[in-house]
Order: C-alpha cells, then structure tokens, then sequence
C-alpha cells in the first residue's frame, strides 16, 4: 500500500462516495467526508465534516488544510465551483466523477474519450434532471479551466450498480428472475442487446486507487462490453431460477410503446439501439490500462440480489415493470404467436 494519504470526500455518506471513503479508511488514509449528512453516515474511521454545499461557508472547516486528493461526485455546477475556488489551491490532485451521459452522440459504438460533449450547462442555480449531461459537461469545465488538466482525473462513470443501487435498473433483473415460478414467462429485452455496468466497489477502488498512484487525465469509467443474454444468465446462476424468456424483438416492444432504460413501467437496461448502442458499448480500454479492473458479473449479480432482498422483491420499484404491465405485454405476445 502507498503511504497514507489525506483524501477530502465531497460527500461519503451516501453511495458512490460512501464506497470511496470506506475503501480508503480500510487502506489506512485518513478520509474527511464534507456532508450534510442527511443521505447516511460517514464509514466508521472516516471524518465527518457537516456542512451544506449551498452555504458560502461549507468549506470553512477544510478550506485551510492540505489534501492530497479531493473527490467530488456531484453533477451540480455551482458545488464544483464553490469547491474549486475554496480548495484547488490545497490538493495536487482534483478527482471528479463525471457521466457518460456528457456525450453528444449516443448511437455510435465504439465512441472513445474523444468524442464529441454536449454543450455546457447555460443555467444558473440548480440545473435539472432533464439538463444532466450538460451540467456533468459544466461541471468538467470547471474542473479543467481551475484545475489544469496535469492536476485533474475525470471519470466518465457509465452504468453504476452492485449493493446498495437505489435506481432499481439493474436490480430488476435479479429480483424478478427470483420471484418466477418454474419456467414461468418474463418479458426480456432482445438476448444481444448491448449492456455495460460498473460495479460501484470497481469504481470506488479504482478511484483510490487513482488517488494513491497520482493518475490524471479522463476515462470512461465502464465494464465490459456485454449483451443482455449475459446478464440473465448470471441472474439466473445467482437467483437458481429457470424462467422462460419471452424476447419479443425491439420493433415490438417499441411498437408496444415499452418504455426503455429506467422509470415507472419500464423495461430496465433496454436502450433502443438506433439511438442509444453508442452509450453502452464503450472501449473502456483507457481506464483498463490505468488499472480499472472490473469483476466478474456473476458477483455483482449476487451482491445485486442481496440488496434486492434486503429491500424486498415485491417493493413498489422506481424502475421496471410492474407485474400487471408485464402480464398485459405477454399476452399481446402470446396473441401474435
């Protein structure tokens, strides 16, 4: 192990940061976790820092200190700014998790790091949902115009699941393939369809990493290049499940006005890939060779599943089908067969 570090957590009680201070802790760095606090606690070793990011005093406390290494996860560009003017002079390395999603074009795969962004984020105040990507794009700016980019390391996360994933996508699938009956129908999106997941304790480890080793420059953060019929299988390992897959073809379900991807009602991981192929078959091979490793499915499947279980299978979900919905839709499939 390097020797320790001093690393500042823009966050570290809710997920992706959380991740990160605890692997640090557990790496022996001393890990400070500037918060409110409301989304959890910090891990057990770590400082906790409480302070509101819309306050102009939230960096007060760390603001006179020395960091080897500051981590910011949010996607709102007036924190990054704040951050960026209190504490750039304080680290000499700047760690920011950015998306995928600042991509202008989703379409193509194979797109690498040079692809072309989305515009920045023109907004003032708090920028949208609807307005993500520009504001991840904003927010990367920001980091580089204060920074420079010998000091900065962006992390253009994709998909990111595994325990604790609250955004009910990936989820859906363990969790529905364990409460089928034997060789009970569920509704799947086409079996090669393109799917790529970054395991939250692959990219949380890889950004300590990072932390320790001094890396800079931007990477996509993302797994490999999978298709669905991978995940259901690694489902299907972890869950003992055998249910019978109804794929009826992406015409259909578009046709059917499925809706893709994440949300009420929809069809998690199912991206229509005229428009979106681009967004989940990325090279990944920069972040590979700066030592992002990702495991096997077959354990983010399982870790998946427990998170799922711990919530309960038959939760009202943020995401997927309700099973009504998915009864409906398999009747029309069966009326056309």
């Amino acid at each position: 192990m390097s020797d320790e570090l001093r690393i500042l957590v823009l966050g570290g009680t809710s997920w992706l940061g959380g991740h990160v201070a605890k692997i640090g802790v557990s790496r022996g760095h001393g890990v400070t976790c500037l918060a409110r606090g409301e989304s959890g606690s910090v891990p057990a070793g770590a400082q906790h820092v409480v302070a509101d990011r819309h306050r102009p005093d939230a960096y007060d406390v760390v603001a006179e200190q020395d960091w080897d290494a500051v981590v910011d996860v949010t996607w709102q560009p007036q924190f990054v700014r704040s951050a960026l003017a209190s504490l750039a002079s304080r680290t000499p390395q700047w760690i920011y998790v950015s998306s995928i999603s600042v991509y202008a074009d989703h379409s193509l795969p194979g797109a690498d790091e040079s692809a072309d962004l989305l515009p920045t984020w023109s907004g003032s105040g708090t920028a949208s949902i609807e307005e993500y990507g520009e504001a991840k794009v904003s927010c990367e700016t920001a980091c580089r115009e204060v920074v420079g980019s010998d000091r900065l390391l962006v992390a253009r996360a994709g998909l990111i699941v595994g325990y604790g994933d609250r955004s009910d996508r990936f989820g859906y699938w363990p969790a529905r393939f364990a409460q089928s009956q034997h060789s009970e129908p569920v509704l799947v999106p086409p079996h090669d369809m393109p799917v790529q997941v970054i395991d939250v304790l692959d990219l949380a480890g890889w950004l300590v990493d990072s932390a320790e080793r001094g890396v800079t420059g931007v990477y996509d953060a993302v797994g490999e290049q999978l298709s669905f019929a991978d995940v259901s299988a690694s489902c299907v390992a972890v869950t003992g499940a055998s249910p019978d897959l109804v794929d009826p073809g992406e015409d259909w379900l578009l046709e059917a006005e499925v809706s893709p991807w994440a949300g009420p009602d929809s069809l998690p991981l199912w991206l229509p890939r005229e428009s979106h192929a681009g967004m989940v078959s990325r090279p990944g091979t920069a972040a590979r060779t700066a030592g992002l490793t990702p495991r096997p499915l077959s354990e983010t499947a399982a870790e998946a599943l427990r998170w799922e279980r711990e919530r309960g299978l038959g939760r009202e979900r943020s995401a997927g089908l309700s099973r009504q919905r998915e009864a409906d839709l398999l009747a029309r499939v069966a009326g056309t067969r």
